[in-house]
């Protein structure tokens, strides 16, 4: 007997032709979705504008999945790391990250991730499988179930495990469904970032299709030594990713974020520096320096306070907005580059030679 679908995993047409071939009217899809991403039901019961006869045909038909909640572990700076089972066995992580005027909680696309960036921990764990678009959203439903009724999750950031570009068409959907304000959890698309390695197309297609902020992790500031971190280079070069973002239809208020993971003695000389700013002229952009956050197995290392401060300088001296972002969560594995979802044994990583640039 096959199991009931997930009915988080409909779209509003399919919920809307269902609910039409049962006799009822379209509206009641709005009001079932307000019911699922707004007030977080867990049981078809607890849809009071509906009929008894409409929430017993709903529960005949589908379910209302839930992610497991199977662990939480939490820092000394506030941050909290979530561990959730997936149905078939897998694992993902998210991670909610209290600041003064706003809470982000970053979440995964993937389990694991196909890509092999060098330096990342959930890189160890190969791709699992995609997540579904209810899986993408329910982090943030489990998640907001957790706090207080002060709290909210104000901003996301689709960073956590796994590409969601390589995952696109339920990222879009994930998408949606958190940034509609009438039956959606109703977070601004102004405060919603996607992460990529650099999926040329998948960039183009996204910029299109929605207003969220761009992240990109950029890395490395030539081809050599970025294809040697991120295998992804060897298909879209640097030229062919830059000249992308260059053509790309950002708001005058927008910038284009540039992730850089700094590796000691790796990525993060003064020529280095120097060689970033030089390839980031004309694109209206920031630059987040990332110092390294090491995890079990690594073979990299994280530069001192004055290596991130020079490579930091140089930068803003040649006119780059250039932000450092702390470490948060790194106490807890929780922190950039550190997700790896359930503990799997890991062969040690090679480092890149420094005296490739």
């Amino acid at each position: 007997m096959n199991a009931k679908p997930n009915i988080k995993d409909l779209s509003f047409k399919e919920l809307a032709v269902f609910l039409t071939e049962h006799g009822h009217p379209i509206y009641r899809a709005k009001q079932i979705r307000q019911w699922l991403f707004q007030k977080r039901a867990i049981l078809f019961a607890e849809m009071s504008n509906l009929s008894r006869g409409l929430r017993e045909e709903l529960d005949e038909n589908f379910t209302i999945g839930r992610l497991q909640a199977l662990r939480r572990a939490e820092s000394r700076d506030g941050t909290v790391k979530f561990l959730f089972g997936l149905a078939g066995g897998a694992s993902i992580e998210s991670v909610l990250i209290p600041e003064s005027r706003r809470l982000t909680l970053c979440v995964s696309t993937q389990a694991g991730c196909g890509f092999g960036c060098a330096f990342c921990a959930t890189a160890v764990l190969g791709l699992t499988r995609n997540l579904m678009a209810s899986e993408i959203v329910d982090q943030v439903l489990e998640a907001s179930r957790t706090l207080n009724a002060d709290r909210r999750i104000t901003h996301v950031v689709l960073m956590g495990m796994g590409e969601p570009l390589a995952n696109y068409d339920q990222t879009l959907s994930a998408l949606q469904i958190m940034t509609d304000g009438e039956w959606g959890v109703g977070i601004s698309p102004r405060r919603i970032t996607v992460s990529t390695v650099g999926l040329v197309p998948q960039i183009q297609k996204l910029m299109a299709e929605t207003r969220v902020n761009l992240a990109i992790s950029l890395h490395a500031p030539s081809d050599e030594l970025r294809g040697k971190l991120m295998p992804v280079n060897r298909k879209y070069s640097l030229s062919q990713l830059l000249d992308c973002c260059r053509a790309l239809p950002i708001p005058r208020r927008k910038r284009i974020t540039f992730e850089y993971v700094l590796l000691r003695a790796v990525n993060d000389s003064e020529q280095h520096a120097r060689q970033l700013a030089k390839l980031l002229q004309g694109i209206r952009s920031k630059v987040n320096v990332i110092p390294f956050n090491p995890h079990p197995g690594t073979a990299y290392f994280r530069p001192t306070d004055a290596e991130v401060t020079r490579f930091q300088k140089v930068l803003y001296d040649a006119g780059v907005q250039v932000n450092v972002r702390r470490p948060r969560g790194d106490d807890i594995q929780a922190a950039c580059g550190q997700l790896q979802g359930e503990e799997h044994e890991r062969a040690p990583a090679i480092p890149i030679s420094a005296a490739v640039s």
